[in-house]
């Protein structure tokens, strides 16, 4: 006897198959027809997939577009002295009601597990105490993992180091870091260091916003990988942006990603917000900030699409749609064959699964029984629907439902209702 299973659904890797649940765990995949269940969801010709996963995030901005003005240059900077002005007038509370409203959202289109940088650039701490409580909050349906980030500057500002380590002592999962901001490269280089090396005695994974620059120059990545091998790291660091790499010279790239490789680093593209703010001081030909995803991908690194940002002081879209990001991803990183867009359905789901180290994540028998019934066939399909989430289960509960996006036509001849799912044999 099951608690839910989930019938006919397709997987990602193609298979057709029934879901079998107990509890919080998936205990069956395969042929169920004779199973008996209290709760039964008809994905016949639906795909079924793991929850969306997003390991770079900003939630303690989220939501916060417009407050207290708009960033009329749209670049970096002026995003950062924005979210220094928004600091001062921002609550606790405010804080709160943003992040638990976006999870509401996340929760909906499936997206069940987030790593959330938080500004550690604060002597009040208010977002790692808010953020915290959200964490305990949201524990039963959403995997969030909160990131100490010293925003201004681990060195730059005066008690960034003081109040990331209180953070870190206070229950924040991840060190991070922002070398590429400190106001030398020397300067970001001892800061890579210095928290790798707290993140190694913590026993803790490093995520740091690293070369977010055009500057073909900022290389604290190789450091990073310099550091990651010399603590013994290797799996539990993630490089986030490297949009620098875009600028490199390709022999300097050549000598880097081997690198990377041997340190087993982790690498988050965010292609929304990276091809909105980089390139800012270009005319044309314009650069387009995204790092070498592909030649990454090709050399064995772990590589997945982050959203960063959603109606905050950097980026005035977003909807927590996770397929949103892979399909940007997709066109500029010119991943466009069958296998590449494959490859970005899995950089949101299993390769950044990955990165925040789930274990018991994913399709298969003892995994955690949470997942994804969307209105689409295959991985490609969605990719080009972003289609309705028909389901999302966390941790065998079903937390949200959706309609079929199915549009009722009044045309003369033609059917009366159409879809957008295609299926040339039935044309």
């Amino acid at each position: 006897m099951f608690d839910l299973i989930v019938r006919g659904g397709t997987l990602p890797d193609g298979r057709v198959a029934d879901i079998g649940i107990v509890g919080d765990r998936i205990t069956a995949i395969g042929s169920l027809d004779t199973a008996e269940s209290g709760h039964v969801i008809d994905a016949f010709g639906d795909l079924v997939s793991p929850p969306f996963v997003d390991p770079h995030f900003h939630m303690d901005a989220t939501l916060s577009f417009g407050s207290p003005r708009i960033n009329a240059s749209g670049t970096l900077l002026e995003g950062i002295g924005l979210w220094g002005e928004l600091k001062q007038i921002m609550t606790q509370d405010d804080i709160k009601v943003r992040a638990l409203t976006y999870c509401d959202w996340a929760a909906s289109m499936g997206l069940l597990a987030i790593r959330s940088h938080v500004d550690t650039c604060d002597d009040r701490l208010l977002g790692v105490e808010a953020l915290l409580e959200v964490k305990e909050q949201v524990k039963e349906y959403i995997d969030l993992q909160l990131v100490a980030f010293p925003q201004d500057g681990f060195y730059r500002d005066p008690t960034a180091r003081e109040n990331t380590i209180r953070a870190l002592d206070m229950g924040v999962d991840v060190v991070g870091g922002i070398p590429h901001f400190e106001r030398t490269m020397a300067d970001g280089a001892m800061s890579v260091k210095e928290l790798c090396e707290i993140a190694a005695a913590r026993g803790l994974q490093v995520d740091m916003h690293c070369d977010e620059s055009d500057d073909p120059h900022s290389r604290h990545i190789e450091t990073l990988a310099y550091e990651t091998q010399r603590l013994g790291l290797h799996g539990r660091v993630t490089g986030s942006h490297l949009t620098s790499m875009h600028s490199m010279d390709n022999y300097y790239v050549s000598k880097l990603l081997p690198l990377m490789v041997e340190s087993e680093i982790n690498v988050i593209p965010n292609p929304l917000i990276n091809i909105v703010i980089q390139g800012r001081h270009d005319t044309f030909p314009k650069r387009r900030g995204l790092t070498r995803v592909k030649e990454m991908l090709a050399m064995g690194i772990n590589v997945g699409w982050g959203q960063d940002c959603v109606l905050d002081p950097w980026y005035s879209l977003g909807t927590a749609d996770m397929l949103d990001v892979a399909f940007m991803g997709l066109h500029v990183a010119q991943m466009t064959s069958p296998e590449d867009m494959q490859t970005c359905f899995n950089m949101v789901t299993v390769n950044n699964a990955k990165t925040m180290g789930l274990t018991d994540y994913g399709l298969h028998v003892g995994a955690k029984a949470s997942l994804v019934v969307l209105d689409a066939s295959n991985p490609i399909e969605a990719l080009r629907l972003r289609p309705a989430r028909l389901w999302v289960v966390a941790n065998g509960r079903v937390i949200s439902q959706s309609p079929r996006a199915d549009a009722t036509l009044s045309l003369p001849k033609r059917p009366i209702s159409t879809h957008r799912r295609h299926h040339p044999e039935a044309i």
